[in-house]
């Protein structure tokens, strides 16, 4: 499981890349001749955090090698780097709602994203008390740990949610189907089983 997801990884990301690069025609942060240019950050970094970021947090204590501490340490990062991921993401959709005169958090998939990326750093600041800060009893942390694991695969599966209706509101109308309808549905795709798969790699016991 650990393999596949890392090979789904590899998938969900160059598809992103190519959806960004070559359909999209990049990102900037400006609003010039063509306004999409700043809001294609907002997937390109969401996938890339909430997604990619997220889902090797998640796998973090399956695939360092190392004592206990090096991959707490790497799930602690992986996961702040997700946040960092999804900040900017979540800064290129509002630029450019406002710089288009556009209101915000009125579809479902903004609703799903704000509550994503909300839970996400609760998440992480409870665990960080929990978890890294020194005034914590054991036995605190061994009574946290079976939630904090839930609302872990919890968010997680919340993002994978978030990226499908994201990827949804791309809709080509009439017969036309373009090559850019064809990659967005299988990183839609590829997003859905990749999310399965870590969740697999995370809940099945070792010996398999």
């Amino acid at each position: 499981m650990i393999v596949v997801a890392q090979l789904l990884a590899a998938a969900v990301f160059t598809l992103t890349l190519v959806w960004v690069l070559h359909f999209r025609e990049g990102v900037t942060w400006e609003m010039g001749s063509i306004p999409q240019l700043v809001y294609t950050a907002h997937p390109l970094f969401m996938v890339i955090g909430l997604v990619i970021c997220t889902g090797e947090a998640v796998m973090a204590y399956r695939i360092v090698l190392g004592p206990r501490a090096a991959r707490k340490a790497v799930h602690l990062l992986l996961h702040l780097l997700s946040l960092g991921f999804a900040a900017v993401g979540l800064y290129a959709a509002v630029k450019f709602h406002r710089d288009a005169g556009l209101p915000d958090i009125h579809s479902l998939h903004s609703w799903l994203g704000i509550a994503t990326i909300g839970l996400y750093a609760l998440q992480w600041l409870v665990a960080f008390v929990y978890f890294v800060f020194p005034g914590a009893m054991m036995t605190m942390r061994a009574d946290y740990a079976p939630w904090h694991i839930f609302f872990g695969i919890v968010i997680f599966l919340m993002a994978v949610c978030t990226a499908e209706t994201g990827l949804a509101k791309y809709i080509f109308p009439g017969n036309d189907y373009p090559s850019e309808a064809f990659v967005i549905n299988f990183l839609g795709i590829s997003i859905f089983v990749f999310g399965v798969t870590v969740v697999l790699a995370v809940i099945l016991p070792s010996r398999y």
